[in-house]
């Protein structure tokens, strides 16, 4: 598998890792959403991403790209239910509608579970728009004619 991604697991975890300052200073309250630091958080990481498969050329760039914001949104996942307590202030808020009642035992593992769900996919994206951003760059630069990742 790793040499269909171009990069050994341990590089893949480590790129991934590039985005997991965010999430610990956000959930924290150390960085706010909509300031230059917050957007740089967000942006630089996948921006690396990018730059490493178009450095390294991996065979695959799209497939390795979303395999790192999938891993990514493992770190995203893992970093929130980590710092739950510390990002809600100690208290589960409650559900609503349908829910609305339940108690906060329940309220608090449906919440994490969404939050899980929530970090997995979001992650997932980053990389999958992160890899679109790469294999585009790498056609523009007449590197990938073939649609398939590796050189024409």
């Amino acid at each position: 598998m790793t040499a269909r991604l171009g990069f050994s697991w341990p590089a893949l975890v480590g790129l991934a890792a590039l985005a997991a300052p965010r999430v610990v200073l956000h959930d924290l309250g150390v960085v706010e959403e909509g300031t230059l630091l917050t957007g740089l958080l967000v942006v630089v990481p996948p921006a690396c991403w990018v730059a490493a498969v178009l450095w390294w050329r991996p065979p695959r760039p799209f497939a390795t790209v979303v395999v790192v914001g999938a891993l990514y949104g493992v770190l995203l996942a893992a970093g929130h239910q980590l710092l739950w307590d510390a990002a809600l202030g100690g208290r589960t808020p409650p559900l609503g509608g349908a829910l609305a009642g339940t108690g906060p035992a329940v309220a608090e593992v449906l919440l994490r579970a969404a939050a899980v769900v929530s970090s997995l996919v979001t992650g997932t994206l980053v990389g999958v728009v992160a890899g679109a951003v790469a294999l585009l760059l790498r056609r523009v630069a007449g590197e990938d004619r073939s649609g398939t990742g590796g050189r024409a």
